[in-house]
């Protein structure tokens, strides 16, 4: 077993557990407001910076290409409240077009 396959295995043990303890340890009791609040807004600014950084980024170097095309005509079309299976077939197809240009 590669070195790789050992430490995602090794966390996803570890997420589990901790998914786990949330409800061992707190019972019945609630998160405080301020935890939920947390909870409930950590996901968008941790999605934008995925976004950012596979797009902006190829290995450690930082890169504008064909992918930042991509991601303007997605922004585009969830500006014009496109449904998301086409935001995603606008967005690949910008990126496909930008690329054999």
């Amino acid at each position: 077993m590669s070195e790789t396959w050992l430490t995602i295995i090794l966390l996803s043990a570890v997420t589990y557990v901790l998914k786990g303890l949330g409800p061992i340890l707190l019972g019945d009791r609630r998160l405080p407001t301020r935890l939920t609040r947390l909870a409930d807004d950590l996901p968008a600014p941790l999605l934008a910076a995925l976004v950012a950084i596979s797009t902006f980024t190829a290995g450690t170097d930082w890169t504008l290409d064909a992918r930042a095309v991509g991601l303007v005509a997605a922004g585009i079309a969830l500006w014009k409240k496109l449904p998301f299976v086409v935001v995603v077939i606008v967005a690949a197809a910008a990126t496909a077009l930008a690329r054999a240009l």
